[in-house]
């Protein structure tokens, strides 16, 4: 044991302390905050002043901020996308009436605690130069820091989603009764607020109708409609709206150039698009793009499609097209295509209704209205054009039912090349309103019914590559008993009448003209425009009908004229004997300019026989 002098004066834990000092590490921080020992040169012999170090954050470990966080807006001004809000605000603020309650609503990453934070620096806007709530924001307010920061006293941020329940809120009520210590207003700040229980909701509700005026709320959630009405009704609601592709663009071009980074426009499309609105989202995948290029090279956006497993809008646009034109093989290669480039089959599908949806827009208000590349619109609207509202409606239906299917199903890649052929399949069949009208009018059914033979699989089969189209199955009445055979081609055509077969007796009337006929053979011509399969129809029917087999042969040449060519000749002969009747044409010259309209042949005048008159009764 050392020995203490005592009537030096000095405590007696001084030399140990004087020897404790002696024995520190320099490089060891004191756990009392006392200087470092290397703090204590005298100014006789001072220490070596280190150059600043030029070491970038990847080199002395220094931990990296994500753009998400780094590029949070710091006003009102740096908000993209909100110029509504931000200008009914600022109205309300110059004016002094702000409510007491605010209601922030909108998808993820839209800037809802963004806002949130903003608002309540807002109210407690504190400068040299201003000193009432103002939304003129500036770097060295007096509450900013600690408010952007979440750490002041006064502004308290709750997470409604971890605190659902009364007791939470009870904590909020207690306080509230209390004026702020430092700052004007007291902001409660509730995130997710659409999570808290209905108990909590109820506690909450006297409050917020009469809140003291030192205290200010700020709600925000994603799930609006969980919100009671009865909360509602005590806030001022604002919709934070989702930001345009071309705004979220130009603001991931300014935050890429603030960085010293390069990145194509086609590749920051692409990011805005996946964001869907979300600024989050969009500066989230452009942290992740621009390190998929060296340090003062350019991301491609071939790259930034790989990262997202995107398809070539192109080549979906290609598929769409294939599609709906019924060229299976041709779709199924082309998503096998994509697939093996490694995009995603549910994106795939996606893009898939989004092309439906442009060429349904661009069929109504025109390419523009599509907001794509002037090539792909154009090429979007003139498939708009080429297909009906229905066919696209119809194709719409499907995607969203194969969408789903392609998220639930085992291989999403089967799912999709499944939907594929079903779309093929029904690319040209008729709507129910149009087979409804072919049917009642005895037309061929769009599609297949009437203009030939049915087509395998969706068409892929099909030697020109042409939609598919399906044979229409029509019930067909029970066979009547057999009767004698027709003896003349007129007899033929009046017999169709009679089973009331108008599809075939129009087509054998404008189409057929005979060559030869005797009972059970008929040969003819075809007119131009004759269906295909005109021949083969009128010997199945006949065959119903009669009871036997009946050849028709539809290569004849140098037949006459058909019935509807007889009948026009008729008329026209008709006409011109009318026109050259003495009586006509007196009347013609008597009355310039008038012309012989429609002819019609009245039923003749039936003289009645005289009735006698009765005799006169004899007296």
């Amino acid at each position: 044991m050392s020995h203490v002098d005592l009537d030096s004066g000095d405590p007696p834990w001084a030399e140990d302390d004087a020897s404790s000092e002696a024995e520190r590490d320099p490089n060891t921080d004191d756990m009392f905050g006392a200087p470092p020992l290397v703090e204590a040169a005298t100014a006789e012999a001072p220490l070596p002043v280190s150059a600043p170090s030029t070491a970038s954050p990847a080199d002395d470990g220094a931990a990296y901020q994500v753009l998400a966080r780094k590029y949070r807006p710091r006003t009102f001004e740096d908000l993209i996308g909100q110029e509504a809000m931000v200008r009914t605000l600022t109205n309300a603020f110059a004016t002094g009436r702000i409510a007491h309650a605010f209601m922030l609503t909108g998808v993820r990453g839209v800037g809802k605690t963004t806002t949130a934070r903003l608002l309540a620096r807002a109210l407690n806007n504190e400068t040299d130069v201003i000193d009432r709530p103002s939304l003129a924001l500036t770097p060295d307010g007096r509450h900013d820091a600690a408010i952007m920061a979440g750490q002041h006293m006064d502004v308290m941020e709750m997470d409604a989603a971890s605190h659902t329940g009364v007791n939470d809120i009870r904590e909020i009520l207690d306080s509230v009764r209390y004026a702020p210590v430092e700052a004007r207003y007291k902001v409660y700040v509730l995130d997710e607020v659409h999570m808290l229980s209905t108990q909590a909701f109820n506690a909450l509700l006297k409050t917020l109708e009469e809140p003291p005026p030192h205290a200010k709320f700020i709600f925000a959630t994603t799930e609006i409609r969980k919100v009671p009405v009865t909360i509602l009704s005590r806030c001022q609601r604002f919709d934070l709206r989702r930001v345009e592709p071309e705004v979220l663009s130009e603001h991931l071009n300014r935050v890429a150039e603030k960085e010293g980074m390069r990145i194509e426009a086609e590749a920051l499309a692409l990011i805005a698009r996946a964001a869907e609105g979300s600024v989050r989202d969009g500066l989230s995948l452009l942290d992740q793009a621009l390190v998929q290029a060296e340090r003062g090279e350019t991301v491609k956006a071939d790259v930034v499609r790989d990262m997202l497993g995107l398809a070539d809008r192109a080549q979906t646009i290609a598929l769409f097209e294939a599609v709906m034109a019924g060229r299976t093989n041709e779709a199924l290669d082309g998503f096998r295509q994509l697939y093996g480039f490694g995009a995603d089959p549910v994106q795939v599908v996606g893009d898939l209704l989004e092309h439906c949806h442009a060429a349904s827009v661009a069929k109504m208000l025109g390419p523009q209205a599509t907001r794509l590349p002037n090539d792909q619109a154009r090429t979007l609207a003139a498939l708009g054009a080429s297909l009906s509202a229905a066919t696209l409606s119809r194709a719409w239906q499907m995607l969203l039912k194969g969408l789903d299917e392609t998220r639930r199903a085992p291989n999403p890649a089967d799912a999709v090349e499944m939907l594929l052929i079903r779309l093929a399949y029904a690319a040209d069949l008729p709507g129910p309103e149009e087979a409804l009208k072919a049917l009642r009018d005895g037309r061929p059914l769009p599609g297949g019914s009437g203009s030939g033979p049915a087509r395998g699989g969706g068409g892929g089969s099909s030697a020109s590559g042409g939609g598919a189209t399906a044979q229409a199955v029509q019930p067909r009445p029970a066979a009547a008993p057999a009767q004698p055979d027709p003896q003349s081609f007129e007899a033929v055509v009046a017999l169709i009448g009679e089973r009331r077969d108008i599809s075939l007796q129009l087509d054998v009337q404008r189409f057929v003209r005979p060559v030869s006929f005797k009972p059970g053979a008929i040969v003819f011509e075809p007119a131009p425009g004759a269906p295909a399969d005109l021949a083969r129809r009128l010997s199945s029917r006949l065959k119903e009908w009669t009871g036997r087999t009946w050849l028709i042969a539809a290569n004849g040449s140098g037949g006459g004229e058909t019935l509807i060519e007889q009948e026009k000749k008729a008329k026209a002969a008709e006409r011109a004997a009318i026109e050259a009747d003495p009586f006509v044409q007196a009347v013609l010259q008597t009355f310039p300019g008038a012309q012989i309209g429609e002819v019609r042949i009245t039923a003749p005048v039936v003289e009645l026989p005289e009735i006698p008159d009765e005799p006169a009764d004899e007296d």
